[in-house]
């Protein structure tokens, strides 16, 4: 498979840096803080951006430390385990798709503020699409294109900001503490998403010269360079309106534009402002897919987003699937920007919390892991920083209208990760799927006629012809559903070798066949060996002896390497010796199949690469698809 390019420089990842770490709340932040802090805004900017800064270190050392391209994703992974770094993986990425959504609904509204609702989505639609091309054409077109934002951004910001220095009342900052310190966390909690993506950089690790010093100074430098442009930003909207008017303007910037360079130099302003907004969408644009794709590569994503284009060197599949999920967004949320915003904010800052305390947890952890950037005071620092951020949700969640259902609506955005979480485990961990299984195996007794019917049966025993004194692996046995006919098939000579990894589904399918032997007048059933294997899903039971056929049904998902499994198969048959497997795909017609059962010629090429000729048909049913695998293992192919 084709790996990532390293094309990145400490300049590119410095602009993408800027562009995914600036946010709305530079542009819009000023009014929404003077409503609930008036002049203290600057305070609270201030405050949260020495928390800022430091959130960037934090970030710096755990990059330097496990320079991957996961992200906030492997940082969880090398410190909690699967679960929770699942967890933490689903909420980053949700959290960038709706932050580039609320960053092009906001560019669309600004650039085309009266036009009709489908005119903007279609906008909408049409800049996610250009976007994502950009993402797709790799390292080379995204470092240009991301030099040419951060530009933009910087220029915009010191463009207003010169001029309305030269134009403001210092007056309007007096009196500077006109609310309670209390609201100073309010207007934090609003004001964070100006800085939330400071782990957009950290995606690009396998693609960055030297990512273990290159990505930190980047992240840090970014979050200064906005933490300095915004302070300024927030002096000039304040200084220049009072605050009691700045709170009343629902798009405070583009109101400053007009008024200090006239109606064309306003016009130019709001596009640069469009762009910086479209420049930090694109950031996260291209930073999103790597994240898939380290999931993918742990199994905690379904394979094909780990796909890498051999063209562009881009995970293409990846980018496929954001740009689907990113326009079903916009479709949901194109006219409500508050909505959007008020979600964000507390999702990131949940998500924020368990990676910024992993600094923490790996001093103690691992204390001796090199580091070659390391935050200030990684011990107790980012204990105090979560704690920080803990009390701006408590107050403000309670203190605005709303904030508790929307704190509630934002924690069960994560809880859907719990069951895509058990939804892909049952993909490819071994052990959910074993006690999964287990915990089961009565209910597979009663759906067996559903989930194994007749049909089936009678198909892969019509392949396999007459079965008389020979003997079979039975290649996941279950319930003893198959195990029975095959038993009845190969007669008083033959014998039949079940396999399966659910202790409790081989205790029933032994149950019957001893219950059906002894009841059975006259018919003739052959041997039966039953194996219970914990490592199912990695092999062929070494107990398992030379035989004439393999049988399998609904197993061949489960198998952590099928390659490997298919020589061991052929190990045992012999030449002109038959297969037929049966796979389910398509669930629900919604869940995407395993990455080789997606396509008739991935499959024979496969068994053709293991000395296997197959034939290959699907027979599509209500709820999901059968895939049926007819072949026999032939000359002339050497044992892999």
């Amino acid at each position: 498979m084709p790996e990532l390019k390293r094309g990145f420089g400490y300049w590119t990842v410095l602009c993408l840096s800027i562009g995914s770490i600036l946010g709305t709340a530079i542009f819009f932040g000023a009014s929404i803080g003077a409503e609930y802090s008036g002049n203290m805004t600057l305070i609270a900017w201030v405050l949260l951006s020495i928390i800022a800064i430091y959130i960037a270190m934090c970030f710096g050392e755990l990059v330097s430390m496990f320079p991957k391209s996961g992200g906030v994703y492997e940082y969880s992974k090398q410190t909690y385990g699967r679960f929770v770094s699942f967890m933490t993986g689903w909420t980053a990425w949700l959290v960038g798709n709706i932050s580039i959504v609320a960053l092009v609904v906001s560019s669309v509204a600004i650039l085309i503020p009266d036009e009709a609702a489908w005119i903007k989505i279609a906008l909408c639609i049409a800049i996610i699409l250009v976007l994502n091309m950009i993402a797709l054409l790799g390292v080379e077109a995204a470092s240009v294109i991301m030099i040419g934002f951060a530009a933009v951004i910087i220029a915009v910001i010191t463009a207003i900001v010169g001029k309305g220095l030269l134009s403001l009342s210092l007056a309007n900052l007096n009196p500077l503490f006109t609310h309670t310190p209390l609201a100073m966390f309010i207007t934090i909690f609003f004001l964070m998403e100006t800085y939330f993506g400071w782990e957009s950089a950290t995606y690009l690790a396998e693609e960055t010269k030297d990512p273990t010093k290159v990505i930190p100074l980047a992240i840090v430098h970014a979050t200064i360079t906005i933490a300095i442009l915004g302070f300024f930003m927030m002096l000039v909207s304040l200084a220049y309106f009072k605050w009691t008017d700045l709170s009343q303007l629902e798009s405070p910037t583009t109101t400053l534009a007009n008024q200090l360079f006239g109606n064309a130099g306003g016009k130019a302003a709001v596009i640069g402002i469009v762009i910086a907004f479209l420049g930090s969408a694109a950031s996260s644009v291209i930073t999103m897919p790597r994240l898939l794709m380290a999931m993918a590569r742990d199994k905690l994503m379904l394979s094909q987003m780990q796909a890498v284009n051999q063209t562009f060197n881009t995970p293409h599949k990846a980018i496929i699937f954001q740009t689907i999920i990113t326009i079903i967004l916009i479709g949901m949320f194109s006219t409500n920007y508050h909505i959007l915003l008020s979600i964000l904010v507390p999702l990131a800052t949940l998500m924020y919390i368990p990676v910024i305390l992993t600094v923490t947890l790996q001093r103690h952890k691992n204390p001796d892991l090199e580091r070659p950037f390391r935050a200030p005071f990684g011990k107790i620092g980012p204990v105090v920083v979560v704690l920080f951020l803990v009390v701006a949700i408590i107050i403000a969640t309670t203190s605005v209208a709303g904030g508790v259902t929307l704190l509630q609506l934002s924690g069960s955005i994560i809880l859907v990760g719990v069951v895509l979480y058990f939804m892909v485990a049952l993909y490819y961990d071994p052990k959910m799927i074993t006690d999964v299984s287990d915990l089961t195996s009565h209910l597979n007794l009663l759906m067996e006629n559903i989930n194994y019917p007749k049909s089936i049966r009678q198909e892969v025993l019509s392949f396999l012809g007459d079965l008389k004194g020979k003997r079979v692996l039975e290649f996941g046995c279950g319930v003893g559903t198959m195990t029975i006919r095959l038993l009845r098939e190969v007669g008083r000579d033959g014998t039949v070798y079940a396999s399966h990894f659910s202790g409790n589904d081989l205790k029933i399918a032994k149950r019957r066949v001893e219950r059906l032997t002894w009841e059975s007048e006259g018919q003739v059933y052959g041997q039966a060996t039953f194996i219970h294997d914990p490592e199912f899903f990695f092999r062929v039971h070494p107990e398992v002896p030379r035989v004439d056929a393999v049988v399998s049904v609904a197993q061949l998902g489960y198998l952590q390497d099928i390659r490997k499994i298919l020589a061991e198969m052929r190990n045992i048959l012999p030449e002109g010796g038959r297969i037929c497997l049966v796979e389910y795909s398509d669930f629900f017609k919604l869940l995407p199949s395993i990455e080789w059962l997606s396509s008739d010629e991935k499959i024979e090429q496969l068994f053709r690469e293991q000395g296997f000729s197959v034939r290959v048909t699907r027979n599509k049913t209500f709820l999901w698809n059968r895939i049926f695998i007819y072949g026999f293992k032939y000359e002339g192919i050497a044992v892999i």
